[in-house]
């Protein structure tokens, strides 16, 4: 899993694709859970926690693109 540090470095179209490949993960895990194949549970938190954290990054560009065009 990367870093918290890397997230917030990545540009936006970085940060979309990575939310793409994660919840691809995602599904694949939810479907391993169903069929009592997962070797780490606690992986699925930890996606769901980095998809959240790359939506919060878009979030700040859209905010700081706002910001600077008041200024």
């Amino acid at each position: 899993m990367p870093k918290k540090k890397e997230d917030k470095t990545l540009t936006k179209d970085q940060a979309e694709k990575k939310i793409m490949t994660l919840k691809k993960d995602l599904l694949n895990i939810r479907f391993k859970k169903i069929n009592n194949q997962v070797t780490n549970p606690a992986q699925y938190n930890q996606i769901k926690k980095n998809i959240a954290r790359l939506y919060t990054t878009l979030k700040n560009y859209k905010w700081q693109k706002k910001y600077l065009k008041e200024l």
